[in-house]
């Protein structure tokens, strides 16, 4: 396993969930509960959503050529990338409702579920998902849920002191043109590499 490799994934997944809806759903959640039951409810659940997302990126590997791969790799990240250029700031009141519908529960079902259900689907999964049909396994899945659990921790305890510093807007730009880069790369490797 490179460790490379593992540095290469985390960075991708890092900054496309810095500044995330989940990543404030941390912060929000620590300032109710104690930070420890929160982040083990948020670990368990990104553990649980990467575990899938690179299984089922296995599964494409085996169906789909090299090629496919690449090109399907390409698209999502093309889409995330715009699609993170023309994001706009994160609405606090959607916040408040999630947090609101499962606060019943203790802190760590409440974190769990929360980040569960925010995430499936989210880009973070679908690149993970795009990165395993490419890459080993392991590696993928220790880069993406080592990145996520950072980025859950940075939520946690500099979430509002990081978005004095780098505006939000800022952060997603940075994810967006990343993104285009990786999509570019895909689809030259899908054609010439």
């Amino acid at each position: 396993m490179a460790t490379t490799q593992v540095l290469s994934v985390f960075g991708m997944v890092f900054l496309a969930e810095l500044g995330d809806k989940t990543q404030l759903t941390a912060m929000t959640l620590a300032t109710h509960y104690p930070w420890k039951k929160v982040f083990l409810g948020i670990a368990a659940a990104f553990a649980l959503l990467n575990l899938a997302a690179v299984f089922v990126g296995k599964i494409l590997f085996v169906f789909l050529s090299p090629f496919w791969i690449q090109l399907l790799s390409a698209g999502l990240f093309l889409f995330f990338g715009v699609n993170s250029l023309l994001e706009k700031s994160f609405d606090e009141h959607e916040e408040e409702v999630e947090e609101k519908r499962f606060t019943r529960r203790g802190p760590i079902a409440t974190a769990f579920f929360m980040i569960l259900l925010a995430e499936l689907g989210d880009k973070t999964q679908l690149v993970t998902a795009s990165l395993a049909a490419q890459q080993p396994p392991l590696v993928v899945f220790l880069g993406s849920t080592l990145a996520l659990w950072s980025c859950s921790l940075i939520g946690i305890f500099l979430g509002r002191q990081l978005t004095r510093f780098i505006p939000l807007f800022w952060i997603h730009r940075a994810a967006g043109a990343l993104f285009l880069v990786f999509a570019g790369h895909n689809i030259w490797q899908a054609f010439f590499g």
